[in-house]
């Protein structure tokens, strides 16, 4: 019998790497704990000296917490190099492209000071990076970036087909790690809107007290060095720096869904502000309302779009005939929706549906609710 050759090896090592974090992403956890283990995972058969995590909002792709291992950046960095800052493999890019893994040195083509994220980290030492964006269904869940040392070889080819294996458990583990939290009663933010505001150059120029406090409730590890250099804020920030005048007519791009430390869910809306100088942003912080929220948790659910429909009839109280004439369609295919909403998300009937599952994930009640703006439920689509 022929001894099994380096690439036989490695593509039995990504398949049972594949298969550990299948399970890992079944475990139920909170994407910090599963972006914790995850690392470890990958360091088993991608050697990195650092890396970094980030959950994103899959309507706006920004964002919207950060886990950094033995890598140091600033809220206003990341704001920048991945919204502002043109450059290779960004993550944004990568996943709308549907290319979804890059390695700087092989998208620089041998040259990593043709990229400006290692020209501003030359003098931390590193050397190569490997992205990946978290993309599972055609939504965009999350990214992590894996770093080496200025002194260790760069990436191959080998290691981006590796972890572009690997992204489908990676994003299925991001998209449960949603659902894996409830809300908490120890949140004492109150309800109370909060407002950072940045000058032209992005500078603080002044940050409320309720700011403060629910940035003190994200998921940011470790914390920003002060409140207004949280990353959520600074990308939101930048985001509505850089829109042109008409480029968003609806005021949708410059948002994000947070989750905070202890489940709730804040809107944060970014604006341009005129008077007292060009380019003055400011950073909008509030509790979400449900039809802000609804749709991210049925996405995160994976239910189709008329899952999602028979659900918030269902949760209006209609009954099935009712339900039925208002999607014009038959009793039978409304339980047909239900049985498929029912195992998605593991509700065996109504009630449970209402009470244990949407209830339970932040939303005290389903409003009725016109179209949402394109673009806040988009999904991640190649090629757009």
């Amino acid at each position: 019998m022929a001894a099994p050759t380096l690439a036989s090896m490695r593509r039995e090592v990504a398949r049972a790497t594949r298969r550990d974090l299948a399970r890992l992403a079944a475990c139920g956890l909170d994407w910090v704990r599963f972006s914790t283990r995850a690392s470890e995972a990958l360091g088993q058969v991608i050697t990195f000296a650092g890396c970094c995590w980030h959950t994103v909002d899959p309507g706006t792709v920004l964002f919207t917490g950060s886990l950094n291992q033995h890598v140091g950046c600033s809220g206003l960095w990341l704001a920048e190099h991945e919204y502002v800052i043109e450059d290779v493999d960004k993550w944004w890019f990568l996943a709308r492209s549907g290319r979804l893994v890059g390695a700087a040195s092989l998208s620089t083509h041998g040259d990593l000071s043709r990229s400006a994220r290692h020209r501003s980290r030359e003098a931390r030492g590193f050397g190569d990076e490997l992205r990946a964006s978290l993309v599972v269904d055609g939504n965009y869940w999350g990214a992590v970036g894996l770093l080496r040392g200025g002194d260790q070889p760069w990436f191959t080819e080998e290691d981006v087909r590796l972890l572009t294996a690997l992204c489908e458990p990676l994003a299925e583990g991001f998209r449960r790690a949603l659902l894996a939290t409830s809300v908490m009663t120890t949140d004492h933010c109150g309800d109370a809107p909060g407002v950072v505001v940045f000058d032209g150059n992005g500078d603080l120029e002044s940050i409320s007290p309720a700011a403060e406090r629910w940035i003190a409730q994200m998921t940011e590890i470790p914390p920003p060095a002060n409140p207004a250099d949280s990353a959520a804020i600074r990308i939101v920030a930048a985001r509505a720096r850089t829109l042109a005048a008409g480029q968003d007519p609806l005021r949708l791009a410059a948002r994000s869904r947070v989750q905070t430390q202890s489940g709730r869910w804040l809107l944060l809306y970014g604006t341009q502000l005129s008077g007292g100088g060009d380019g003055r942003t400011a950073v909008i912080i509030q509790p979400a309302t449900p039809s802000e929220v609804v749709p991210l948790v049925a996405l995160a659910y994976g239910l189709s779009e008329r899952e999602r429909e028979v659900t918030r009839l269902c949760m209006q109280g209609r009954s099935t005939k009712q339900i039925a004439h208002v999607m014009h369609v038959s009793p039978y295919t409304v339980q047909d929706h239900l049985k498929s909403v029912f195992a998605k998300t593991g509700a065996r009937t109504r009630g449970e549906l209402i009470g244990q599952v949407f209830l339970e994930h932040y939303v005290p009640r389903w409003e009725e609710q016109p179209d949402p703006p394109p673009g806040w439920d988009a999904h991640t689509t190649p090629g757009t």
